[in-house]
């Protein structure tokens, strides 16, 4: 699974180049360097925390595919010791004996499967944390790039207020951040 892409360069190049022109213009450049130094800590933000959730939501697919693979073989241990048991109650419907070396191998396959299971079960135990992580960082970049598109607006419009709607977002997906990086 690929990291959420944040498309956050032209955005970042219109505010800065937007502040250039406003300090120049000797009108108001205080706002709009913080503004554009506010989205740029949180578009810094949201890359990493886009990075994080990407990296969780592979690591759950690599170990969900590891988990199916340990079953597959969990089943093929199955098959085998259930085609050794067809053989063994064939000889005792002739009257033959089952011989040690099936018994063992019978005994053998039971424990195999066991570990497999074991094994199997761990694997998708690892597969749900990481989904459920990626399900928690992914939430933060949705609001950085809010907080981001609300900054370029407030940039536009020269309005305060959405400057702090923006910075407001941005504390959002720091609190979704932060909350992951305390539960683990």
């Amino acid at each position: 699974m690929e990291a959420p892409e944040v498309p956050l360069e032209q955005v970042q190049e219109h505010i800065e180049h937007h502040a250039h022109g406003h300090a120049e213009a000797g009108g108001g450049g205080g706002f709009i360097s913080g503004i554009a130094l506010s989205t740029a800590v949180l578009a810094a933000l949201a890359a990493v925390v886009s990075l994080l959730a990407g990296d969780h939501a592979n690591e759950a697919m690599i170990s969900q595919m590891k988990a199916s693979d340990k079953w597959a073989y969990y089943q093929a241990k199955g098959i085998k010791a259930n085609v050794l048991r067809s053989k063994t109650e064939l000889l005792a419907v002739q009257g033959q004996p089952m011989s040690e070396k099936d018994k063992a191998k019978l005994e053998q396959y039971d424990e195999d499967q066991k570990d497999i299971e074991k094994e199997a079960n761990a694997l998708e135990k690892e597969a749900k944390e990481h989904l459920e992580k990626h399900k928690l960082l992914a939430p933060a970049v949705t609001m950085f790039q809010i907080a981001i598109a609300i900054g370029a607006i407030s940039a536009l419009t020269r309005k305060k207020v959405f400057w702090g709607v923006s910075l407001l977002f941005g504390l959002v997906g720091i609190g979704f951040f932060a909350f992951e990086l305390l539960k683990t």
